[in-house]
């Protein structure tokens, strides 16, 4: 027998697993509850440079857009350059994921409860595609840091984030041997990479060109009938027992 339908058998699990967990029940179009998000996703036709794929439908202000290209932003106090000045072809994708985190009103199947000074909520092994990953991973991997998770451990009495006492800068290659490794542990798991390639409307794209519509409004609405399925009356043990439609699409 073919193996193809094992992902689809484990983006179901994946709906079942998740769906008793987020409370809210708005998944589409919605921003998160943060420090720097609005409250509804609206236009935002004056957002800067890599932050542009969002100004149809944007969590973020544009104020917020012009300080997420800043080496040390005013929003987090956060310093790419901890490990000596970060390369431009890595920085970009540190640019584009921030301006997907804070700008993005498509991840709601992912949002997830958190308490957090800063924050009320955060995304959870978001599905990023593989080619998104994988690019980050190469254009950083001669950059420097210190730290495999950047969520936590930092020397903050400066005012920035410093590297703790003892913590060696080496190479990205070094911390994040694997593409999986990079942008897995990074933030703490925010994102999981997926098997599913860019345009396959089952993987959130970091990059995506605007003039051919936001391609993540395709998967937030896939996996956000996933989860509404997987949590229906007639699934008492989620993970297990599938809807005649749910199994027919599972074996394809």
């Amino acid at each position: 027998m073919a193996w193809g339908w094992m992902p689809r058998l484990l983006l179901v699990v994946w709906a079942a697993t998740v769906c008793s967990a987020r409370d809210r029940t708005d998944l589409l179009s919605v921003c998160m509850d943060a420090k720097h998000h609005k409250t509804k996703p609206g236009p935002e036709d004056k957002l800067h440079d890599q932050c542009t794929p969002w100004k149809k439908n944007a969590c973020c202000s544009a104020s917020t857009s012009q300080e997420l290209h800043k080496d040390t932003s005013l929003l987090y106090n956060f310093n790419w350059n901890h490990c000596g000045q970060m390369e431009a072809k890595c920085k970009r994708h540190f640019i584009q994921d921030n301006c997907l985190y804070e700008c993005s009103p498509n991840l709601g199947p992912w949002i997830r409860q958190v308490d957090q000074s800063w924050r009320r909520e955060r995304f959870l092994d978001v599905p990023l595609c593989r080619e998104d990953c994988q690019s980050w991973w190469e254009d950083c991997r001669t950059s420097h840091t210190c730290k495999t998770n950047w969520q936590k451990g930092w020397n903050w009495t400066s005012g920035i984030n410093e590297c703790p006492v003892k913590a060696a800068c080496h190479t990205f290659e070094f911390y994040f041997p694997t593409p999986a490794a990079l942008c897995e542990g990074l933030w703490d798991h925010s994102y999981k990479v997926s098997n599913y390639s860019r345009g396959s409307g089952r993987c959130i794209q970091m990059w995506f060109d605007p003039a051919h519509g936001n391609p993540n409004e395709e998967v937030a609405k896939f996996y956000a009938e996933a989860m509404r399925a997987a949590a229906a009356p007639w699934a008492p043990t989620r993970a297990l027992l599938l809807s005649p439609v749910l199994l027919l699409w599972v074996l394809g």
